[in-house]
């Protein structure tokens, strides 16, 4: 695999070696031994997937400490448009977003440590999205900042008026207004 860093320390995009013939294509979509060596020691514990059509955008998302998650996040079908904000308070970085396309034909992943608010929105006609999590769910420690932050500044490459939210995501605080109150120090 390839590893390619990003604006944002700790956040990468991992390209697979993939082996492909006239049957099809073979990947290794993750290996601990490899991971540990060439990004971070990380101990995965659940695995999550949804499917979404074109023009949903999920996010931002995160868990606040000591909750907090890393993410592995990948695409079996479709293309999404995947995005990291580092909301790690004293970051040289805070604030700031790094977006990488993941599709189906790319294999690219994308891993992102603690402390980043997550998101993605679908660019095809649906997509199934897959992600690997280093701690479990759990409901009372979720936080999240609007997806549409203009401070952020992030390009979701869907027209506005074409974003379908969930009636949670539609009603999310800027980043400024929490800012102070989200536990990660960095």
């Amino acid at each position: 695999m390839e590893v390619i860093k990003t604006a944002i320390p700790g956040v990468f995009i991992i390209e697979p070696r993939i082996f492909g013939d006239e049957r099809g294509y073979f990947f290794e979509s993750f290996n601990a031994r490899d991971f540990a060596e060439k990004v971070v020691n990380v101990d995965f514990v659940q695995d999550n997937e949804s499917k979404s059509r074109y023009g949903v955008v999920r996010g931002l998302h995160f868990q606040k400490p000591p909750y907090a998650q890393s993410k592995l996040v990948r695409v079996v079908s479709g293309t999404v448009l995947d995005v990291a904000v580092d909301i790690r308070k004293g970051s040289l970085t805070f604030g700031q977003h790094v977006a990488v396309e993941l599709s189906a034909e790319n294999h690219r992943q994308f891993f992102m440590p603690k402390g980043m608010a997550h998101g993605f929105a679908v660019l095809s006609q649906e997509a199934v999205f897959q992600y690997k999590c280093d701690n479990f769910y759990t409901p009372q420690s979720e936080g999240a900042i609007a997806w549409n932050d203009p401070a952020l500044g992030i390009d979701w490459q869907i027209p506005a008026n074409e974003v379908i939210l969930s009636e949670k995501d539609k009603h999310h605080p800027l980043l400024s207004d929490v800012a102070d109150t989200l536990g990660f120090k960095y």
